[in-house]
């Protein structure tokens, strides 16, 4: 069973931010600069949320609102919902599917390490199938030719 801390591992260890009173355009233009479907929310060093894909959509594009002088702060997510390093990739999965969410950042002694999607987990799980059939069929043949 794999844990968060073996995503990271694979990742850039870089946490893009954006700050609350940046524009949702800056914001676009970065995540897609980034290739990447959310930010990090900060006031001065404090973090105060997550703006994501989502938020665009619902609070942006279907509200009418013009992204080059609406605030990111004004349409973020102010709840962040977080794990740690050694949560397993279950436990991110059951969070993510309860909560309703793709992003998840990841907090390690009050302070943000990455952030995983739930992109991240599906890969992270579909490897770990492949080994585990891998292995099974090996096992199978194995015992086939004895």
């Amino acid at each position: 069973m794999g844990h968060v801390s073996d995503i990271l591992g694979t990742k850039a260890a870089q946490v893009h931010a954006i700050a609350a009173d940046a524009t949702v355009y800056e914001a676009i233009e970065r995540m897609v600069q980034c290739n990447i479907g959310s930010l990090i929310v900060k006031d001065a060093e404090e973090i105060v949320g997550i703006f994501t894909e989502r938020d665009y959509l619902r609070r942006v594009t279907l509200e009418d609102r013009a992204p080059r002088t609406t605030q990111v702060r004004d349409v973020m997510t102010p709840r962040l919902i977080c794990t740690e390093p050694r949560a397993t990739i279950e436990e991110c999965m059951a969070i993510m599917t309860q909560e309703r969410i793709r992003h998840l950042p990841v907090v390690d002694q009050g302070r943000v390490v990455g952030m995983i999607s739930i992109g991240d987990l599906v890969k992270c799980l579909s490897l770990e199938q492949e080994v585990e059939i891998r292995y099974l069929n090996e096992y199978i043949r194995g015992h086939a030719e004895a």
